[in-house]
């Protein structure tokens, strides 16, 4: 480190200043670089942040299943039937299918409205048992879930989303114990669900009343059908291999061709998370090559630049060289320079852009668009080993000047 000094340092500034324009402009391409990779990355991670909120409440391991109509005879039965899932069909998966962890039935009822004294709005209306939240984990901000009692006991309760809250509410307040009516019959709140899931069923979390599914089916006069079960594996079981074994379980009880896909309504939560997954993945590689992409341009940039620079200096690096000056002294500083123009670009770039990304943030909040320091400090040694490799070929050039040369070109 003898090389570094005042002087040394005023040297390297000087030279700057002497190419200002070319190092504004060099300067320029690593900003831009810089800038565009993290506010890159910070909007990727505020959409990946933004995705998994979404999802993050429901079962991964998990898949659903509903009636459709049968295409094909059997035993007697036409094709073209229509038939339904029942309760029955819930014990019958539990008993018979070992790999199912949670089998949770439910009764949807939509284009509901739903009113509070003079208030009202619409809403989504569905029935089920506790054991969905196993599937679909509720935010409970105020009260409580459905419980066991609520169902034995046939209650007339409810949990409603945050939605349908902040409309017929005060925001602050407890709901719990007031009554709303949904569809001419009142219901007795016991809780706010604060869930904002993208994944739905029966339309938004937040616009959902739920009720116990006992009392779902009595109000609406539905018997022992439900319209869905909401199914999660245990550990190690795929839930594609899971689905094929309920199907089996479920044609078996309903006189069904085991064969008969279109019979058969399912949808495989875990294979869609998967391609959620490997898609935010994706985002992110294509982020990284763009932004190191466009850095690298710049670093060439800086480098030719440099090039440019050392041979118009040729004359001073060879007067330097006649006085004592070694080629080390001359290889540190060229890189230095590389080095300082590339850094100091770069800081312009982080700063600018972690600014604008809090601006957003502000606009947005409850998004978080901001990029994390460990990422800042990756970029950070991305820059200063792209300025050393940008420093070298000229330095090596510089090296290479002989004072006797240098004089007799000038």
């Amino acid at each position: 480190m003898r090389y570094i000094n005042k002087d040394f340092f005023q040297e390297i500034t000087e030279a700057i200043k002497r190419n200002r324009s070319r190092s504004i402009l060099t300067g320029f391409g690593v900003f831009w670089g810089i800038f565009m990779l993290l506010l890159l990355m910070g909007g990727g991670d505020g959409m990946k942040r933004a995705i998994t909120s979404e999802i993050k409440d429901f079962a991964t391991n998990s898949g659903i299943i509903a009636a459709g109509t049968t295409s094909k005879p059997y035993k007697g039965f036409e094709s073209g039937r229509s038939w339904s899932l029942d309760l029955n069909d819930v014990e019958r998966i539990k008993k018979s299918v070992p790999g199912v962890k949670v089998a949770a039935p439910m009764v949807s009822v939509m284009s509901n409205a739903v009113t509070f004294k003079e208030k009202k709005t619409s809403c989504n209306c569905h029935g089920c048992l506790p054991i969905y939240s196993k599937v679909l984990t509720p935010k409970i901000m105020y009260g409580r879930y459905i419980n066991e009692q609520d169902i034995r006991q046939d209650r007339k309760v409810c949990v409603i989303g945050k939605k349908i809250y902040k409309e017929l509410f005060e925001e602050g307040t407890d709901p719990c114990g007031e009554f709303i009516c949904v569809d001419g019959v009142n219901y007795k709140v016991i809780g706010v669900d604060y869930s904002t899931s993208a994944i739905s069923f029966d339309g938004k979390s937040e616009e959902t009343v739920t009720i116990p599914i006992t009392v779902a089916q009595k109000i609406y006069n539905r018997g022992n059908v439900v319209d869905m079960i909401c199914i999660t594996a245990r550990e190690g079981v795929k839930i594609k291999d899971l689905l094929e074994r309920v199907k089996t379980t479920v044609f078996r009880a309903h006189y069904i061709d085991p064969d008969d896909n279109q019979a058969f309504i399912s949808v495989n939560m875990e294979m869609i998370f998967s391609i959620i997954d490997s898609l935010l993945k994706g985002v992110n590689f294509l982020i990284w090559i763009i932004g190191l992409g466009t850095i690298f341009a710049a670093a060439i940039g800086v480098s030719n630049i440099m090039m440019v620079a050392v041979k118009e200096r040729t004359t001073e690096i060879g007067i330097r060289r006649a006085i004592g000056a070694t080629p080390n002294m001359i290889t540190f500083q060229v890189i230095m320079e590389s080095i300082l123009l590339t850094i100091i670009s770069g800081l312009i770039g982080i700063v600018t852009s972690v600014g604008i990304l809090a601006l957003i943030d502000m606009a947005n909040p409850d998004d978080s668009f901001q990029v994390s320091f460990g990422s800042a400090m990756i970029v950070l040694c991305i820059l200063l080993t792209l300025g050393v490799l940008a420093g070298l070929a000229p330095a090596r050039r510089a090296m290479e000047i002989k004072p006797v040369d240098a004089m007799r070109e000038d």
